[in-house]
């Protein structure tokens, strides 16, 4: 039966009929503001691109008529371009005709990241996110190694070596457009002396210095207590931390100790939150910072860290082009330098670095306040003699990688040219476990002590790194043969630091990296022992913390390298770690990335200041 409309039907519709024009003009409305906003957001940063251009120009004019081009007692600050030395190589990237800025540098992790928070977080991977946003007073050239200045346009060093005065460049801000004085610079250092701050391995190297005081606005002196051999790269490498920022912190210790993401600093780069990062998401997102006070501003709008932690879906991202480079394990290089798709779109790099480091495995010689089996060096001895390096560099490594002996690298001064590795000798470390007292009693193809308890421990590794995985097996494997029960003890990162922070491990496989003139003290110092400080397995040797004070306090290198091949002679035969092998670095980058180049410092991609970028036609974000 048909109903004809009435009256309240036609209201009805009718409403209905104005409701969905209302909703179609809104949505019209909201299109064209976005089309406006996406507008002027692109022309925001256009005019923020010319007046960075503006004001490059500017500084380079005042240069070239002498003003900004300062003297020091360390050499001249500006090159004859009128660009700071520190920033010429990246001004030099900008004078190439395909020269871009914009698009995003996309990178990977391989573990999670605990923290961000200056001091909180101690690996080498949240250092490169540190470096980015917090800047210091020097930068090293990455060909020349000399010092030049990137805070300070000067400095002066006195001739006791102790006081060190640094003028800083005018117009310096933090991202937040806060003005960056000398006063945050005394600050930050007061910062860390702070024994409220969980700051112990950076307290370790500064109680060198007794004070760091501003002079005036522009002028900062740091006074050491005693002659250092690193005073120069000490002072000039701090990082300024905010005093705006960070200050309040010293009145609630336990807020900054218990954080995860307070980072805020003067650098090419800003966390778009500085109080807001935390573990759980999983990225790591850096913007360029608008407010930047350099000469020469970075390419990239972002750079961003994806965690992925296992290397078979890191290669997967890579091919799927989500990430810009790839860090390729010695199993699948050869394989993967012979892809002619991956060729296409990636070049590859194999080098060692002079920062390159080592890994090993530390014997924790105390744990709840009882000595462990590793307290007995002859232990550590035979330790070493029943791993086949050799081998594993072989099979494991390909042959891209070398056999460590000590902290120090082969080619370095502080090595001594005459110590050789301990080579592979089952037969001597049996020797030296039986003088402790340990044999099979029971027949059982087990090592037993005295007491008749097997010779078994547990080895904490990081559990997401193939190669690693490798390595636990083929150790295990090595001292089976000589009666030792390895037992693997796959952990997740946080886990690891958190053992470690503790003391609560029996053995550990891990990696440092290295230094140009690598110091002892933080990783095998005594006092290091204490607190959360590096020494974490309780290694204790007076000699050795004899030489390495001695060896800091002694700024002449003909009278200092003696020091440390004594001290490199003690490490060698207490063995505190077996020391495994030095990797080299197999890299594979996106093509689309330009000016990549292997300097003395080692691959110059995604360094500071930056000299990458990607041309327009080739940009991908």
């Amino acid at each position: 039966m048909q109903r004809r409309l009435n009256g309240r039907d036609i209201l009805y519709f009718g409403g209905l009929f104005v409701v969905l024009i209302t909703v179609i003009l809104t949505m019209y409305m909201i299109d064209r503001q976005w089309e406006k906003m996406a507008r002027m957001e692109q022309l925001m940063r256009e005019q923020a691109g010319d007046l960075r251009d503006i004001g490059t120009q500017v500084r380079n004019l005042d240069a070239r008529i002498g003003k900004g081009v300062t003297l020091s007692a360390e050499g001249v600050d500006a090159s004859e371009s009128g660009v700071p030395a520190a920033f010429q190589r990246s001004y030099e990237a900008t004078l190439k005709p395909d020269y871009a800025e914009g698009d995003w540098l996309v990178r990977a992790f391989g573990v999670n990241l605990k923290s961000l928070t200056p001091f909180i977080s101690t690996d080498a991977y949240s250092a490169r996110v540190h470096a980015l946003i917090q800047e210091s007073l020097l930068d090293r050239n990455p060909e020349t190694l000399e010092w030049k200045g990137l805070l300070a346009e000067s400095w002066t060093v006195n001739e006791d070596g102790l006081t060190f005065v640094f003028k800083l460049r005018d117009g310096l801000t933090f991202s937040d457009g806060q003005p960056l004085t000398a006063e945050d610079v005394a600050f930050s250092f007061n910062f860390i002396m702070n024994e409220a701050i969980q700051a112990p391995r950076e307290r370790s190297y500064y109680k060198k210095i007794e004070s760091v005081e501003a002079l005036d606005r522009l002028t900062v002196q740091f006074q050491f207590k005693e002659p250092y051999f690193q005073a120069l790269e000490l002072a000039g490498g701090l990082a300024v931390m905010p005093k705006h920022f960070y200050g309040p912190y010293l009145d609630k210790p336990n807020d900054y100790n218990q954080s995860k993401g307070l980072l805020l600093g003067s650098g090419p780069y800003r966390l778009e939150d500085p109080k807001g990062w935390s573990p759980d998401k999983g990225i790591v997102e850096l913007r360029r910072n608008p407010r930047y006070w350099g000469p020469v501003q970075p390419a990239f709008d972002r750079i961003i860290w994806q965690s992925i932690e296992n290397d078979s879906a890191r290669l997967t991202t890579f091919r799927n082009g989500d990430i810009d480079s790839y860090g390729s394990r010695p199993i699948e290089y050869r394989k993967l330098v012979e892809d002619k798709e991956l060729a296409k779109k990636a070049e590859h790099w194999e080098f060692m670095s002079p920062t390159a480091g080592y890994a090993y495995i530390g014997w924790n010689q105390q744990r709840e306040g009882k000595p462990t089996r590793f307290a007995d060096k002859r232990v550590r001895q035979a330790m070493t003699y029943l791993i086949d390096r050799e081998r594993i560099i072989k099979e494991i490594y390909l042959g891209y990688a070398n056999v460590a002996m000590s902290p120090f690298r082969p080619n370095s001064k502080q090595h001594d040219p005459d110590l050789l590795p301990r080579a592979y000798d089952p037969e001597k470390g049996i020797a030296l476990l039986r003088e402790v007292g340990y044999e099979d009693r029971d027949g059982d193809g087990v090592l037993e002590d005295q007491a008749g308890d097997p010779f078994e421990f547990e080895l904490v590794y990081f559990q997401a790194n193939e190669d690693t995985s490798r390595l636990v097996l083929f150790l295990k494997d090595f001292l089976a043969r000589a009666g030792i029960l390895l037992k693997p003890k796959p952990t997740e990162w946080s886990v690891m630091i958190d053992l470690m922070n503790k003391r609560k491990f029996e053995a550990i496989t891990l990696g440092w990296t290295s230094g140009l003139e690598t110091d002892l003290y933080q990783i095998f110092h005594s006092s290091q022992i204490e607190g959360t400080g590096h020494n974490y397995i309780n290694y204790r040797n007076p000699e050795l913390d004899r030489l390495i004070e001695e060896a800091r306090a002694t700024v002449d290198e003909k009278k200092r390298m003696p020091l440390w091949q004594a001290a490199e002679q003690e490490l060698f035969e207490d063995q505190p770690y077996a020391f495994l092998i030095r990797r080299k670095s197999l890299m594979f980058i996106d093509r689309r990335i330009k000016n990549v180049v292997n300097t003395n410092l080692g691959l110059n991609f995604g360094s500071l200041p930056m000299e990458n970028y990607v041309p327009s036609l080739e940009q991908r974000y």
